[in-house]
């Protein structure tokens, strides 16, 4: 063993100790490694920062920026209204998802598959009350099985196929790996959703629950033209349930009626009086397409320009708005702002919304122009309160965004064009089309998860290029010497898992097929299953989060920390050894 290999080793052992113990955050501890194995010499000065742009990391970050604009269009609502149900149990939702999940990663990217439905498994978790990282892993974990299942779910299919043809003069075709992956992707999603959720940590600080939003008094109108027209405002008690909003009446010319507009038919013009939270008043606005102010206003705001955002401010004794109305203040003619709600805790507010007289302590949701919050609140003399993420739907973009995710998929998948390539056309795209907005760009990317992955790319790198992996490889060799086709199998795929849980998977992939085929030749046997089990064994990285870029997605957004992906990581991997290796030596015999 050389002294690069030994000092690359150490550093891995120390990285994961730290990470383990969880006392600094994972993106200082590895940055830091990244440094030491420089001033070390083991990673060259000019290839220390390669890792920050690495198709990996950018994939993330680009990612992160589509999901984004995914759950701005309404993309994700439209996803969520139409199969996602917060009241379904824990266990049924994760079933669901990771059905839903899996099938999606066998014939998309499995990344691409869990950029769609992460912000569906975000939103869901809000409404239904519980910690997002009770969903997100399992999600991950779901779609990274169901890559297993196709060529183009997942690369190291994709790299197994071509050095099958390199090696052999034929690669393997599109559902060539479906016995065998299939088997292995049902067998882990049935743990999945019925044992491996539990092993999850329970945080109670990464509870959203609706007692952490403030619910509103708002008045949504129906427009000319609207589907709600001539429907009874009961028949809309379904689509506000769903959306956990309480209807408390209609105003009609001025006047609020209550009793009797249950059965009261619906006309343009009609303001509906609602109370929600900001994220349940723009579920509802979006799925019935109302707006949200009075149809007969011309200063009604629309979204044009650079759009709109929505912002939360307390009326204070100094404010412009205290004692006063917002039709009074002229709030809609001065600053093109919309009163959308207000929240005054254990007071009914009985007047009409922009006549209501507003009083010290009331929390308004006021609807801006983009980029002019400062101002707005500069001139009311309002005090805001801290940026929850709080976003206005544009419903009318939908169909656009998901037309232009789902072509980039598609041609990614297709080998039409690279897929961190397909992924920044979309982001461009999204920003053109200002589905998501220029000075928003930033805000979504997961800056500590991309600083993880760029300081631990070079390490992975260079314990390659040092020998360290191919150190590995002998051994495995010398150590399977004479023993049972199986159990040498189950050998490669356990080793190839461990490396894919501390490398790239990609990575893995390109060290461990070259070993599988060795072997097979050792033992005058086949080499396809040995290719099966390293492509099986290499998509397996369910230990950390830097293993598969689907675990390092969640990893922010699920509030996890690094040593929390073996407690049900562990078991899975043991379970897809387990079925994987009978399913081999069916489907594809020595």
């Amino acid at each position: 063993m050389t002294t690069d290999q030994i000092i690359l080793f150490t550093l891995f052992a120390a990285v994961f100790g730290m990470l383990l113990w969880g006392r600094f955050r994972y993106d200082l501890v590895a940055f830091s490694a990244l440094m030491v194995a420089v001033v070390l010499g083991v990673v060259d000065s000019k290839d220390a920062f390669a890792g920050f742009g690495h198709p990996a990391t950018l994939v993330v970050a680009l990612v992160l920026i589509v999901s984004a604009g995914l759950t701005r269009s309404g993309a994700v609502l439209l996803i969520t209204r139409t199969l996602v149900d917060a009241s379904r149990s824990l266990g049924g939702h994760i079933t669901l998802m990771g059905v839903i999940g899996g099938v999606l990663s066998a014939f998309m990217n499995n990344v691409a598959a869990l950029a769609l439905l992460m912000p569906v498994d975000i939103q869901t978790a809000r409404k239904a009350g519980r910690s997002p990282g009770l969903s997100l892993m399992p999600l991950s974990f779901a779609t990274i099985l169901g890559g297993m299942a196709t060529l183009i779910g997942t690369p190291p299919n994709i790299i197994i196929a071509s050095i099958r043809q390199e090696s052999l003069g034929e690669p393997f075709r599109m559902f060539d790996f479906a016995p065998v992956g299939g088997i292995a992707a049902a067998a882990g999603l049935a743990f999945v959703a019925l044992i491996g959720w539990r092993f999850i940590p329970q945080r109670e600080n990464n509870v959203l629950g609706p007692e952490d939003l403030s619910p509103y008094l708002a008045e949504l109108t129906i427009p000319e033209g609207n589907a709600q027209i001539g429907k009874r405002l009961a028949e809309l008690q379904d689509v506000a349930d769903k959306a956990d909003v309480a209807m408390l009446g209609v105003i009609r010319d001025g006047k609020r009626r209550y009793g009797q507009s249950r059965n009261l038919p619906l006309r343009a013009g009609d303001a509906l009086v609602l109370e929600a939270t900001p994220d349940a008043l723009d579920e509802f606005r979006s799925t019935l397409d109302l707006h949200v102010a009075d149809a007969d206003r011309e200063d009604r705001l629309h979204a044009d320009g650079e759009g709109v955002e929505i912002i939360e401010v307390v009326v204070t004794s100094d404010s412009r708005m205290n004692g006063r109305s917002a039709q009074a203040v002229g709030l809609s003619w001065r600053q093109r702002s919309v009163l959308l709600g207000v929240s005054r805790r254990g007071k009914r507010i009985t007047s009409q919304l922009r006549k209501t007289e507003l009083q010290v302590g009331d929390i308004l949701l006021l609807l801006v122009p983009r980029d002019t919050a400062s101002h707005v609140v500069e001139w009311l003399g309002v005090l805001p309160l801290a940026d929850r993420g709080l976003a206005v739907t544009e419903n009318h973009k939908v169909w656009l965004a998901i037309g232009l995710f789902a072509g980039a998929v598609t041609a990614a998948s297709f080998g039409l064009i690279y897929l961190p390539v397909a992924l920044g056309l979309v982001v461009i795209a999204y920003v053109l089309a200002r589905i998501v907005p220029l000075s928003e760009l930033y805000t979504h990317i997961e800056w500590p998860v991309v600083v993880l992955l760029g300081s631990m790319i070079p390490l992975g790198a260079a314990l390659d290029s040092s020998g360290g992996t191919e150190l590995i490889a002998g051994a495995l060799v010398g150590l399977t010497q004479g023993m049972p086709a199986w159990v040498v199998l189950t050998v490669l795929m356990l080793v190839t898992m461990t490396l894919s849980d501390v490398l790239n998977n990609t990575a893995t992939t390109i060290v461990a097929a070259p070993v599988g085929i060795q072997m097979a030749q050792s033992l005058d046997v086949s080499p396809d299953p040995f290719l099966m089990a390293v492509a099986v064994a290499a998509s397996s990285a369910f230990l950390t989060p830097i293993g598969h870029k689907n675990n390092t997605l969640i990893l922010g957004p699920g509030g996890y920390n690094f040593g929390d992906y073996w407690r049900m990581g562990l078991p899975l991997e043991i379970i897809v050894v387990a079925v994987s290796i009978p399913a081999i030596l069916v489907f594809w015999p020595l």
